[in-house]
């Protein structure tokens, strides 16, 4: 047996649990981890503004909304190398993978079809059903309940049958914190639970002293 000195590397993905945080449902894994990712905050906040005889003092009245960016590329080459242990590529390409994808943002059509039967019979308010609980993971500091908001699919090389065999995933997800899940809901727990590992990151990180500002004191 080889050993190898190559530290083994963490895949990013979703976990898509049971609608209310319940049990496992499927777990997607990044097959590449993506060269970036991007995040952008939009603050929440009250106060600060000069409309009035005199500025209010800023405060936070709800965490961030945080936006994740991120461009995954899904690759048939590697299953077909060994064809004869993967199948589904080889009569699919990467297609059910892509399909995956889509059922994130997509209700089930049994779903569809029992609201369409509630219609019929007269109901009067039809209230879609929960989504499943999706929890992007990015290592295990980083953990979080996520919806994701778009979906953009390139295509980018087919076999014979047109099935695609390669193509670049852009997925759009927003962070789901305690303002939209609540406290009690499974994904507000997690939520309050990575806000917590963020805050004690931010305590390792070295302060700076005045002196590096070119100050010796605050006036």
């Amino acid at each position: 047996m080889s050993l190898s000195s190559s530290p083994k590397l963490a895949k990013g993905g979703l976990v898509v649990l049971a609608p209310g945080g319940g049990a496992v449902q499927r777990i997607i894994s990044l097959q590449y981890n993506p060269d970036t990712l991007t995040r952008s905050y939009q603050v929440q906040g009250v106060g600060g503004d000069g409309g009035g005889d005199r500025a209010q003092p800023f405060r936070l009245k709800g965490p961030a909304i945080e936006s994740i960016k991120l461009e995954a590329e899904i690759d048939a080459t590697d299953p077909l190398e060994f064809p004869d242990h993967n199948a589904g590529a080889v009569a699919f390409g990467i297609a059910p993978q892509l399909a995956l994808l889509e059922s994130l943002v997509n209700p089930s059509a049994a779903e569809l079809m029992a609201v369409a039967a509630q219609s019929a019979n007269g109901t009067l308010e039809i209230l879609p059903p929960e989504a499943p609980l999706v929890l992007f993971v990015w290592s295990r500091s980083r953990i979080v309940p996520v919806r994701v908001t778009d979906i953009s699919i390139a295509e980018e090389a087919f076999d014979p049958s047109l099935n695609p065999l390669r193509a670049r995933v852009s997925l759009g997800l927003r962070v789901l914190s305690t303002d939209d899940l609540g406290f009690r809901h499974k994904g507000g727990t997690m939520f309050l639970g990575h806000l917590k590992t963020r805050e004690a990151l931010a305590l390792r990180a070295a302060s700076a002293s005045l002196a590096s500002l070119g100050i010796e004191s605050l006036p």
